[in-house]
């Protein structure tokens, strides 16, 4: 061969291993997503040329909640370790204590398999960097947590569930409890800095989320069953590229969200079943001064064709929401005949500022719904109504919100909204918004400008 054939040979070969996926690492995907706004790729992890390791070779046995901690420790990191890894859930009850996920890793349920967490507080020890209704601070660790990670999956046709005996007895709202809450809202305007906020003690309580992403990119939730939850089911805080899909949420216990994105950004969720004992899926970014000095919206959400069989709402907006949301696409959803819901949309803020727009939900059937098909309200404040004083007081503007091709069976009203004289809702538009039967009025407004109905 020619010295210049040889040397163009070597520069090809050379190009070409370049681009080919070393074997064992992860690689990542784009996945392009159809929405009414600009919607960018999301960045999906790829572990088709991972290996696999099976929790058993790590030393995991039935029943033996420490061994089989430890094993899914131990295969993690050396998933973690080699670049990427597949860390195999084999069939079988599988009991543990708190999973930590590490980039490159996608933990892997087979089918038959079931994960099933201990209610033990101090199986979630030591405290770790967390939130509670929008506050940071250190808490007891989310079941299953990944902190600072990229390229990290849960996938596979098994279950993860969680025991709940202790999280029942932890659900109330003692003096204590109330206490606590008000010492971290304090902490949080006096930006007191989140490692000295420790939420761990014998009387705060505040319950650990399932699953939580916390600061994490390139996510991928794909085929796995999750039963029960001690509080928000799949918690996405301050992530961004996230694909949920094919995910079963069975959960009604107190607070129990199926899905939480929190000033998150570019998620698909799609094709998933929710029956829940809150909201199925709850759009967040943040309370106070957590989301004004993050300033991190929420935005480019879109969520395709799912079914809701209980859920306080399909979709909720807020209440905590000081960042921002925006961008947000439901399409071609259905709330099954005798779910006990309330809304299908409901935007609810308060006096904690951010800012709501260019919200888009068409295509949904439902059955009775308690209240409505549109609530927007801005006085919401629940249990902090009378706990801490409003610091500062902010208004959030709320405008841009359109549905389309939107039925109910039976329904109080269309629409309710009720906006603040200062700071009015703007551009609400209806396109073939109906129920079946209207018992009270069709549409309740205070404080709206530029309602449109086609």
């Amino acid at each position: 061969m020619k010295r210049s054939n040889t040397v163009r040979f070597l520069v090809l070969s050379f190009l070409l291993v370049s681009y080919l996926p070393i074997n064992g690492a992860v690689t990542t995907t784009k996945l392009k997503v159809k929405a009414p706004f600009t919607m960018p790729a999301i960045r999906m992890p790829d572990f088709s040329n991972c290996k696999k390791l099976v929790i058993t070779d790590f030393g995991a046995v039935q029943g033996d909640k420490i061994k089989t901690s430890q094993a899914i420790a131990k295969a993690i990191s050396a998933a973690g370790e080699s670049g990427g890894g597949i860390v195999v859930i084999p069939p079988g009850e599988w009991l543990t204590a708190q999973v930590h996920l590490k980039s490159n890793v996608n933990l892997h349920l087979m089918k038959g398999a079931v994960l099933l967490f201990s209610d033990n507080p101090s199986d979630y020890l030591p405290a770790v960097h967390s939130t509670w209704e929008g506050l940071e601070c250190y808490n007891y660790s989310p079941l299953i947590y990944a902190y600072q990670c990229k390229n990290v999956a849960i996938t596979g046709e098994g279950e993860v569930q969680a025991l709940m005996d202790n999280w029942k007895k932890w659900a109330g709202r003692p003096r204590a409890h109330m206490n606590s809450l008000k010492n971290l809202y304090y902490w949080a305007f006096d930006n007191k800095p989140v490692n000295e906020r420790n939420m761990v003690n014998d009387s705060s309580n505040l319950r650990p989320q399932f699953i939580q992403f916390n600061r994490c990119e390139n996510i991928l939730i794909d085929g796995v069953s999750i039963k029960n939850s001690p509080f928000w089911t799949i918690h996405l805080y301050l992530s961004k590229d996230i694909v949920v899909r094919n995910v079963k949420v069975w959960a009604h216990g107190h607070n129990n969200d199926g899905i939480d994105p929190e000033m998150s950004q570019n998620i698909l969720i799609e094709n998933c079943i929710f029956d829940q004992g809150d909201d199925a899926i709850a759009v967040k970014s943040g309370r106070s001064p957590e989301g004004w000095r993050t300033k991190t919206p929420s935005k480019n959400i879109v969520i395709r064709n799912c079914t809701v069989k209980n859920g306080h709402q399909l979709l909720a907006i807020g209440s905590e929401l000081s960042g921002g949301i925006e961008n947000i696409y439901l399409n071609n959803c259905v709330v099954a005949h005798g779910a006990k819901m309330f809304h299908l949309v409901f935007i609810k803020t308060n006096e904690r500022m951010g800012y709501v727009k260019n919200i888009h939900v068409s295509n949904v059937k439902a059955g009775k719904i308690d209240n409505g098909i549109l609530g927007i309200e801005t006085d919401v404040l629940y249990q902090w109504r009378n706990l801490v004083p409003t610091i500062e007081k902010r208004l959030t503007p709320i405008k841009n919100i359109k549905l389309n091709r939107i039925n109910a069976s039976k329904v109080e009203f269309i629409s309710r909204i009720f906006g603040q004289k200062e700071l009015p809702v703007k551009n609400v538009t209806l396109i073939n918004v109906a129920a079946d039967t209207i018992s009270s009025k069709k549409h309740i407004h205070e404080n709206v400008l530029k309602f449109k109905e086609k």
